[in-house]
């Protein structure tokens, strides 16, 4: 998991994934004085906003606050934070894996090759002056259910987790949203873990060795 954050660290609208921690209680403790340890219960993404980097293109957009847009994929809506797009040969908004951007409603914004291209904070697309379409931006009532497809896209499973257009967010023209994955912090926890396991290793290799050395010594115990 680290790793791939490292890995991450710096593609566009990525997010990370960390662990959630709960306690195991062994069952062969005592009631008075139970002894306890960490598990790893499940992995969660981190969908913390990442930082905003400037690029000059007109076709790269991010968003401020909480949401994805939202693309047409073959498996069906994806919804992802890269807002790395570019015009395909027919003038439809792209992703750079080629799905097309949804528009509200479900249709695809259409642009002309030439023109200046226009998208205000609410997502609303205008080429010289003309209103193209409205990008569609959602959220969901609930982040827990979302599951990553692939790096940079997210889907819902539950069909009751229906999404929503989010309040307060604003899409910013000319910039990407960049990983939120921090590659120092991550490496340095990376490091941590490989240590760990160095050193459960050794113990289990000790643990190993005495026991052998115990079926030797009773072996070698006469009458």
């Amino acid at each position: 998991m680290l790793a791939n954050n490292i890995a991450n660290a710096n593609t566009g609208g990525y997010k990370s994934d960390r662990e959630f921690y709960g306690l195991y209680v062994g069952s062969e403790s005592e009631n008075d004085s139970p002894s306890t340890m960490p598990l790893i219960e499940r992995p969660w993404t981190d969908f913390s906003q990442g930082p905003l980097t400037a690029t000059g293109n007109p076709v790269d957009l991010a968003l401020s606050g909480k949401g994805f847009f939202s693309v047409n994929a073959p498996s069906g809506t994806l919804y992802t934070r890269n807002g790395n797009f570019h015009l395909a040969k027919d003038g439809r908004l792209m992703t750079s894996e080629g799905y097309p951007v949804r528009a509200e409603g479900g249709g695809d914004l259409t642009l002309q090759g030439t023109g200046s291209v226009d998208v205000s904070s609410d997502g609303t697309v205008r080429q010289n002056g003309a209103v193209i379409g409205q990008l569609e931006i959602r959220d969901f009532t609930s982040t827990a259910g979302i599951v990553k497809r692939g790096t940079n896209y997210f889907q819902s499973p539950d069909a009751s987790n229906t999404p929503v257009t989010p309040q307060g967010t604003s899409v910013e023209q000319g910039q990407l949203e960049g990983s939120n994955a921090g590659s120092a912090e991550s490496a340095v926890r990376l490091i941590s873990i490989m240590r760990q396991f160095e050193m459960l290793q050794k113990a289990v290799s000790l643990g190993a060795e005495m026991n052998q050395h115990a079926i030797q010594d009773v072996a070698k115990v006469g009458p």
